[in-house]
């Protein structure tokens, strides 16, 4: 193949893939959901009226005791089949933290940092393809000062 078509079928792939992607803007779709105070006012901004059950099929990992609330990390999986997962904490003053959608036979395995202003409750919540949302909590410290102690 010489250079120039060579080019021009990648030009072509570029313009075709944005045009594929698409996720949802949750803060400008449900944006009461980022201004909610407490954890239960935002799962109902964003779901609705909907009835959580406690799943063990949700892992959450955190540190028990985080020395850095400006970046404290927190790990998400679970083997439930999934069209959203919301992360929410209780520590800062406005609960909703992330909100993904999850492609279908996507696996479910997040990792990323969060701000906590102190100790608090991490609460995930999976809205499963069969229409039921699942959730887990796991407490967990922030230290005073930026030690361990």
């Amino acid at each position: 193949m010489d250079r120039r078509k060579f080019l021009g079928l990648g030009l072509a792939a570029v313009a075709v893939v944005p045009a594929t992607l698409s996720a949802t803007d949750f803060r400008s779709t449900k944006p009461d959901t980022w201004t909610a105070h407490k954890v239960d006012e935002a799962v109902k901004a964003l779901y609705g009226d909907v009835t959580l059950i406690k799943s063990e099929d949700i892992t959450i990992k955190v540190p028990k005791i985080a020395s850095n609330g400006g970046a404290v990390p927190v790990g998400v999986k679970s083997d439930i089949k999934a069209k959203t997962v919301a992360l929410f904490q209780d520590a800062n003053p406005e609960s909703a933290v992330a909100v993904w959608e999850v492609a279908e036979g996507t696996e479910i395995a997040y990792g990323l940092k969060i701000k906590m202003k102190g100790s608090g409750t991490v609460t995930i919540v999976v809205e499963g393809t069969d229409g039921k949302f699942y959730t887990a909590s796991k407490a967990m410290q922030v230290a005073l000062g930026g030690c361990e102690g």
